[in-house]
């Protein structure tokens, strides 16, 4: 998947530049919707017929999201531009990137906390603090349950993996145990 992601960042970049003369977060959402649209089959296959035109993919892209940006001239000649140059399946990707340059914009990242048990309120915001302290950044959370866990949360921030679950300090006993 390489190839796909540097097929798309320069998509990403482009739809980011216009994004920065206005709303990036309403533009993340249009990209997001897009990119959610795009990854239906059904929507791979309605692309690849003969007997669609390009025009009528647009508006059927188009008319799938809610966001108000879809009226905008960008927002159609975006679109317009993956459809002629047969790069749908590209969406997710560039929705993926474009918010990998939001992030950087706004000095966050994304957070993965994996936790055994469900975390809300006062007990996942002072998660999310100490995990800001270590990470040195804001970070925007969610949050998966994975009872297999046992205990303890695995949080996932860009390529780095802090790992304080009961399964990966027993994983690491054994292999202490059995070196």
């Amino acid at each position: 998947m390489a190839e796909l992601a540097t097929i798309a960042r320069p998509y990403a970049e482009a739809l980011f530049e216009v994004a920065q003369a206005g709303d990036v977060a309403a533009w993340s959402t249009l990209a997001a919707q897009l990119a959610q649209v795009a990854s239906l089959p059904e929507v791979l296959s309605v692309a690849s017929s003969p007997k669609v035109s390009h025009a009528q993919m647009v508006d059927l892209l188009l008319s799938a999201v809610s966001s108000p940006l879809k009226a905008s001239a960008e927002a159609k000649n975006f679109v317009q531009m993956l459809v002629d140059n047969h790069r749908l399946e590209l969406l997710p990707a560039i929705a993926i990137q474009f918010e990998v340059l939001r992030n950087a914009r706004e000095g966050a990242a994304d957070a993965l906390i994996v936790s055994a048990f469900p975390l809300e309120g006062a007990q996942l915001n002072e998660l999310v603090e100490s995990l800001e302290r270590r990470f040195k950044r804001k970070l925007k959370a969610s949050v998966e349950l994975d009872s297999s866990l046992i205990g303890g949360v695995s949080v996932t921030v860009g390529d780095e993996v802090l790992d304080t679950s009961v399964r990966a300090r027993l994983a690491g006993m054994q292999a202490a145990l059995t070196a």
